[in-house]
Formats: C-alpha cells, sequence, structure tokens
C-alpha cells in the first residue's frame, strides 16, 4: 500500500465523493474506504474521481465496523477525513442498533487505527443535529448538545470519543461540524432533493413540517472547510462549525425551488414525512466565527445559485431517483 496518502472512509458517498475529487485536484494520493456491497460498488466514484486521476486514487473496500479493515485502511495514511456514517435520521428510529455499531463503533475503530499509524491529523465529521433545537441563534460551538433522534446521540457520541483521544493521548482530531449540505449527488434522503424531484416530476410537493428553519451550505464550500480546518493546526483539539449563519425554512424553500424549475406544483402537508413530535429539530441556523478566525473559511455560494446548480444536476440524473430514493 502507499505510505503518502490520505485516507477518506465513506468516500463512495455525497460529501465524500466530492472530499475525493477536491482532494486530487490538490495533487494527494487519496485512499478511498467505501462499504464493501457483493455488486463491488464504488458509489459515486464511478462517475467522478476516477474521470480526474486514476493513478493517484487507490479504492479500499471494507466496513468501519471491522477494526482489523480500518487497521489496513489507515495503513501509511498520513492524514484521515472520517465521514463513513449511517446518516438517515428516520431509519434510526427503527434500528438504532446498528447506528451504534457504525457511527461510534466505526469512529472509535478510526481513533484506534490513527493512534497505531501515527496520523497527523484526523478529521472527524460531526452534523449540527447534535445541537437539537436552538437554545439560541446563531449556533456557536459552545451551545449545548441535545440529541433529538437516535442519529444525532450517537453522533454526539463519536464526537466526545474523538475530542477525548486528543485530550488523553494527544491524538491530533478535529471535529467538522457541517450544517445542511446540499448539491449535486445528494440522495433525495435530504430536504432539497426531496424538494426539487418531486418539483420535477411530481404532480406535489409533499413534505412533513414546513416550519422547521434551517442553514444551508452547498457542498464545494463544506468541502473546502474540511481541507481548511484539516490544515489548522488552530483547529486541533476543538469542534468547528461550517455553517452559512442564515436560515431558510421549508416551506420557504419550497416556494425557492418551485421558481426555480418553473413549476407551480402545490405543496402538501402528509403525516408521514413527519419526524416525532418531541424529534423534530425547529430551529437550526449555525455561527462560523471560528472557521474563519481559526482557518480562514466561509460559505461563498448564494443559496439560489446553489440551488440552480443542484436544480440542473438532478434534472439531468432524474432517471436514477425513484420513490424518493437516489440510486447509484
Amino acid at each position: 500500500m502507499r505510505t503518502d496518502a490520505v485516507l477518506v472512509t465513506g468516500a463512495g458517498g455525497f460529501i465524500g465523493s466530492h472530499l475525493v475529487e477536491a482532494l486530487l485536484q490538490r495533487g494527494e494520493r487519496v485512499r478511498a474506504m467505501v462499504r464493501y456491497t457483493s455488486t463491488g460498488s464504488v458509489g459515486f466514484l464511478d462517475g467522478c474521481a476516477r474521470a480526474l486521476n486514476e493513478e493517484r486514487l487507490e479504492t479500499f473496500h471494507g466496513d468501519i465496523r471491522d477494526a482489523r479493515a480500518v487497521r489496513q485502511a489507515a495503513a501509511g495514511c498520513r492524514r484521515i477525513y472520517h465521514l463513513a456514517a449511517l446518516i438517515g435520521i428516520p431509519y434510526s428510529y427503527i434500528a438504532p442498533d446498528s447506528y451504534v455499531a457504525a457511527n461510534i463503533q466505526g469512529t472509535l475503530h478510526i481513533l484506534e487505527a490513527a493512534r497505531e499509524t501515527g496520523a497527523e491529523r484526523i478529521v472527524v465529521t460531526s452534523t449540527s443535529e447534535v445541537y437539537g433545537t436552538a437554545q439560541y441563534t446563531p449556533i456557536d460551538e459552545q451551545h449545548p448538545l441535545s440529541a433529538q433522534s437516535p442519529y444525532a446521540a450517537t453522533k454526539v457520541g463519536a464526537d466526545q470519543l474523538a475530542l477525548s483521544y486528543h485530550r488523553c493521548y494527544g491524538l491530533p482530531v478535529t471535529v467538522v461540524r457541517p450544517f445542511n449540505t446540499y448539491g449535486p449527488r445528494q440522495s433525495a434522503r435530504a430536504i432539497v432533493p426531496t424538494i426539487v424531484t418531486q418539483a420535477l416530476a411530481g404532480d406535489g410537493i409533499r413534505l412533513g413540517s414546513l416550519e422547521p428553519v434551517r442553514d444551508l451550505v452547498f457542498v464545494r464550500d463544506t468541502v473546502a472547510g474540511f481541507l481548511a480546518v484539516a490544515d489548522a493546526d488552530a483547529c486541533i483539539g476543538k469542534v468547528t462549525n461550517l455553517a452559512s449563519g442564515e436560515g431558510i425554512s421549508i416551506g420557504a424553500l419550497a416556494d425557492r425551488v418551485r421558481r426555480i424549475v418553473g413549476r407551480d406544483v402545490p405543496v402538501i402537508q402528509t403525516e408521514e414525512r413527519r419526524r416525532p413530535d418531541m424529534s423534530e429539530v425547529q430551529r437550526l441556523i449555525g455561527a462560523a466565527r471560528q472557521a474563519h478566525e481559526l482557518a480562514g473559511w466561509r460559505a461563498s455560494t448564494p443559496l439560489d445559485e446553489g440551488l440552480r446548480r443542484t436544480v440542473e444536476w438532478i434534472r439531468a440524473n432524474l432517471r436514477c431517483y425513484r420513490a424518493g430514493e437516489y440510486h447509484v
């Protein structure tokens, strides 16, 4: 195996594949860890990063729940970007054990492998969902944690485990906490493609609650934040938000998408798309002052521009979406 690579776990996913592309564009050698399947799929890497520079891209099939596989994947890698996780909130209500195994145990395997290999930087991916409904806005990194789903609870656990490894063992860990990332390749489990796919091809846009407010960050900006925070020594041992600082309600987002798409389809509220009442996070607007001061990062893509680019990509790939899912 190469000894000068950076490891990206979850590399076949939405943000992971964009991160792999950005790393290759920077001239890095990338070891892309993707979850093994019987089909040998590498997810989004098939159609994007491989076309950039296959000589500098090494694909590693494995599972973060397998400690030995993680050690093999991390061997010789000077940096580790850990994105692999179970992320669907609705499924976490049904199968919480799976989330504990992937999100907490998987992160433990990454941290132990990094200790063994002496990695110079480990970036652990968190989520704004750990904050729960905002007690104040914008939400900074000192905001109390209040998990409102099993998914969020496992991400809190993974974050705290990673930070404890910095405090106990001096492991050079940084935790990146993205707010709602959106853009090309995202599956329809997320709110933006859920709205876009229905606006493009449906007879209505079926949603749950329209009142929750989200802070949307275009995927290109989120990836730039990962790279900036990883390069900043001042972010070691800290949590760093990646947010735009602006919020939009789900209802207003649906109106914005309808205008961009050019179809005046009705918005229909349905009970099956609602979260359990005590689990709904009502307001997420992030503060990114620390990311700017410590790493020089700001979200720079205006919402309308990001939505237009997302709509264009989904329109061109609409055949891949069915029954509210994106299939790769």
